[in-house]
């Protein structure tokens, strides 16, 4: 694989995921949404069948990382990091263009929760309320888990803990059952496994944080919030955006080196 090749593969790929995983919690989350008050469930799943159309769209072009984490735990278990930083400029960039996808398709859903009053408080709809102060006083808007992950209790150890273990089951799976035969990249069988571990991950291990398990899926969409123009919108919770980077980097550094002792 060239590194336009990678480039271009995980730029797609990690659009897809985003735009289908992002688009489920819009779906679940926005006033004026079919799909709204769907449920955990809805959520889980969504995230799953995103990575699997994600993988099995770009595999053939870049071997479907599409998660820093992976593509870190493959660079450990093979020794070889020439192509490391193609990778994740591929993944950032695409999780930002997945995540401006998302607010253009539910642009009237957007702009219909954050200025109703029930939801941001207030009388006017451009206003900044006294329910989106405090939103923002809290670090996170009303809107950024369409975007990104935050955790339901705010305890940093735990935080990083529940992100390095989640992180720590998907790499497993990848290496020990998701694997093409180049041993590159996600294949057809393993695109699969992996979607549904990514299920189980959610419904079994999500609860706390939000199930990041993928720097640059909380990362990228991250700063689409803060950059675009939503009223109301609140913070983009920068205090503990480091917690979904360092927490699966972590998880998928251990994951290689117990894939390197215990299966090598």
């Amino acid at each position: 694989m060239s590194s336009s090749d990678i480039f271009i593969g995980e730029t797609i790929g990690t659009a897809i995921l985003i735009l289908l995983g992002g688009g489920v919690c819009a779906a679940v989350t926005l006033k004026a949404s079919k799909a709204r008050n769907a449920g955990w469930l809805a959520i889980t799943f969504g995230w799953g069948f995103a990575v699997l159309t994600a993988v099995y769209t770009t595999a053939p072009l870049s071997g479907a990382h599409l998660n820093p984490a992976v593509t870190l735990a493959l660079a450990i278990k093979d020794g070889d990091w020439k192509n490391v930083p193609v990778y994740w400029a591929g993944q950032v960039l695409g999780a930002m263009i997945g995540a401006a996808l998302v607010w253009i398709t539910y642009y009237g859903q957007f702009h219909a929760h954050l200025t109703d009053r029930e939801i941001v408080g207030g009388p006017g709809a451009q206003d900044t309320t006294v329910k989106a102060v405090e939103a923002q006083e809290k670090g996170a808007g009303p809107v950024l888990g369409v975007f990104s992950t935050g955790p339901e209790v705010r305890v940093a150890w735990q935080n990083i803990a529940t992100e390095v273990i989640g992180t720590i089951v998907l790499i497993l799976a990848v290496l020990t059952q998701g694997l093409n035969n180049e041993g590159n990249g996600l294949g057809p069988l393993g695109a699969l496994i992996t979607a549904f571990v990514v299920v189980s991950i959610g419904l079994s291990l999500g609860g706390p944080t939000g199930y990041a398990i993928n720097p640059a899926r909380d990362l990228g969409p991250r700063i689409v919030h803060a950059l675009l123009p939503l009223p109301n919108k609140g913070g983009s919770d920068w205090g503990y955006a480091w917690v979904p980077v360092v927490g699966p980097l972590i998880g998928g550094a251990i994951a290689a080196g117990i894939y390197n002792v215990a299966f090598a």
